[in-house]
């Protein structure tokens, strides 16, 4: 077995070539069906895995979370992921996956862990358009195999945030403070695959008096940025005239944040604009880790204030 450590390094280095690493487990039967399909989740958000311990029930707790258990001297919720997307367990729930994400942990109750693959992030498509509210992504697990399987990227970030409601406010002008002033004519490009951050994301963009333009990945968002520079051009003026600043989530089908952060700094006519990454990658190693990527700045989802005084902190080193 590989020593922790390098384990650690290895996963981490694969951001270098768009390519991360995907849990895959089992939730039971779907809805209507006596499938029992495959669901995902990024291994950085993944803490660790175990055999459930004793759930202790807390009275008036919400739907679909099932207690706390202690796990290593914390005490840690327990959310009933088949429960929350419609499936049944056959086989009882046996595996707990403790994750670390939007500066919190819990913990996700599953049937069964299959497997971590690696992939590219090409192989993983935007499920947006295609139904299920709490999938984010489709990952072709067998690249552009025929019959490759698939697996169902789910939003932890909605999911969470539907079983268990932040108790902080929404963005408002009184939560981000005073209006944040871009460059005459520029706006903020932004990046995020999740619905719910993207809304997020807007109100407090919105709140701050900062125009935007929001995009669903980093392909996108790269895409928007070129054809953006291609106009700049045609007007006598440079990117720098149009864009103040990218701020981009991590986890996106198709080309991740790293990437996108890397694709912008290493070309000249891109490198001069700031780029905050905006992510649900919590927890001490995950935050060493983004740091890294070669942005200006990194900001853990989702507080406005912070996002804002973030915004205005590197806005005014421009």
């Amino acid at each position: 077995m590989k020593p922790a450590l390098n384990e650690i390094d290895e996963r981490t280095n694969l951001t270098a070539s768009n390519k991360f690493e995907l849990l895959l487990f089992r939730l039971g039967e779907a809805a209507d069906s006596e499938q029992r399909e495959l669901f995902g989740i990024n291994v950085f958000k993944v803490r660790e895995i175990l055999v459930m311990p004793p759930i202790t029930a807390m009275v008036n707790a919400p739907k679909h979370v099932m207690g706390v258990a202690n796990i290593r001297g914390q005490i840690i919720p327990v959310i009933d992921l088949p429960a929350v997307v419609g499936c049944k367990a056959q086989k009882g729930l046996s595996i707990l996956l403790v994750t670390e994400f939007a500066r919190t942990t819990q913990a996700f109750a599953v049937e069964e862990v299959n497997e971590i693959v690696r992939l590219e992030w090409k192989q993983v498509l935007s499920a947006e358009g295609h139904g299920g509210g709490l999938v984010t992504s489709i990952a072709r697990l067998d690249g552009d195999a025929e019959n490759t399987r698939l697996a169902q990227v789910l939003d932890v970030e909605q999911i969470l945030r539907n079983v268990m409601p932040s108790d902080k406010e929404d963005a408002n002008n009184k939560s981000t403070g005073p209006k944040v002033n871009l460059p005459p004519g520029t706006v903020v490009l932004a990046a995020d695959d999740s619905a719910v951050a993207r809304s997020l994301i807007e109100n407090g963009l919105t709140s701050m008096g900062v125009p935007y333009i929001m995009t669903k990945t980093g392909k996108e968002a790269w895409e928007k940025l070129q054809s953006m520079a291609t106009q700049a051009t045609a007007e006598g003026k440079t990117i720098n005239d149009k864009v103040a600043l990218m701020l981009t989530d991590l986890e996106m089908p198709e080309m991740d944040g790293f990437t996108l952060t890397r694709n912008i700094k290493n070309d000249p006519r891109f490198r001069n604009i700031p780029v905050v990454i905006h992510s649900s990658l919590t927890g001490s190693a995950n935050e060493d880790h983004v740091r890294s990527a070669g942005a200006d700045a990194y900001i853990a989802k989702f507080v406005a204030d912070e996002l804002a005084t973030t915004l205005r902190n590197v806005l005014t080193k421009i």
